[in-house]
């Protein structure tokens, strides 16, 4: 199965750049799935009914999301209604039960099954219940179940150390483990021993020339100021930034993961 996942979707930019670039994409790579990580892709802080009908209409199979996924509150009855969307698992659920659902079995149109499993790192982030915990006993379950064999696992947190611990511990169970969060693509992309795919981050789908797909101009006064500033996103041209996935279908595992960017400034200068 080729899977091409992108990392957090930054504003109209980003929106654009998938609907620009994905239906070619998606014929020039053969691409059975494509996932985002949609939290930033309303004005760079959460996502909207509108922003999500947009994304689907481009192309995009399944949205995962991370700490702003709760920004907009108009989206609470999507994430309940649309299996195509799902949130960091590890919220808890007592006393309020959160919103929509932290993992879904997606049918694509062919009738193959997948699933997505979307978590929240804990350290330097708001200390959820443990998502090794919620991972595992995912997992366990999904054997116990004989759940389809081609599992992904989207971990929003910021700590390279947290991801990659998460994909030993999930290593031969997923076929890959994708951090996002940090809106910036790592160089680690590989295949752990027992056959799980991993990247430590995705990267970001938006304005490159800009502070984390954010106007600069406005970030760097909040770094110099100490003061709060309100932050948009970036104008400009917009690159793509993730992985490709080759996933045997039999066995769930992976047989390659390749960094992947789209329209990217070089780094030599013409």
């Amino acid at each position: 199965m080729n899977i091409l996942a992108l990392g957090d979707v930054v504003g109209k930019p980003g929106r654009l750049a998938l609907k620009e670039r994905l239906p070619a994409l998606r014929r020039e790579l053969r691409l059975d799935c494509v996932l985002i990580n949609g939290e930033n892709m309303a004005g760079g802080t959460g996502m909207t009914p509108d922003t999500l009908d947009e994304v689907f209409a481009a192309g995009v199979d399944v949205v995962t999301s991370g700490n702003h996924v709760w920004k907009h509150r108009e989206v609470y009855a999507r994430l309940e209604s649309d299996r195509r969307i799902v949130r960091p698992a590890n919220y808890p659920d007592i006393p309020f039960p959160a919103p929509g659902r932290g993992h879904t079995d997606l049918t694509l149109p062919d009738g193959r099954r997948l699933l997505i499993l979307n978590l929240q790192g804990t350290t330097f982030m708001e200390p959820l219940p443990n998502p090794f915990a919620v991972a595992l006993e995912h997992v366990r379950q999904w054997d116990e179940m004989q759940a389809p064999p081609v599992r992904l696992v989207d971990f929003h947190a910021e700590a390279t150390s947290e991801k990659k611990a998460l994909g030993w511990a999930l290593d031969g169970r997923v076929s890959a483990v994708l951090g996002t969060h940090t809106h910036v693509q790592t160089a680690d992309a590989q295949i752990l021993p027992k056959g799980t795919a991993f990247l430590s981050d995705l990267g970001m789908c938006g304005v490159e020339p800009s502070a984390l797909g954010m106007d600069a101009d406005a970030v760097l006064s909040r770094f110099l100021s100490q003061r709060p500033a309100a932050f948009k996103p970036a104008r400009g041209r917009a690159c793509l930034n993730g992985a490709l996935l080759d996933i045997d279908e039999e066995s769930g595992l992976a047989r390659s993961i390749r960094l992947f960017q789209d329209a990217c400034p070089s780094a030599v200068r013409l």
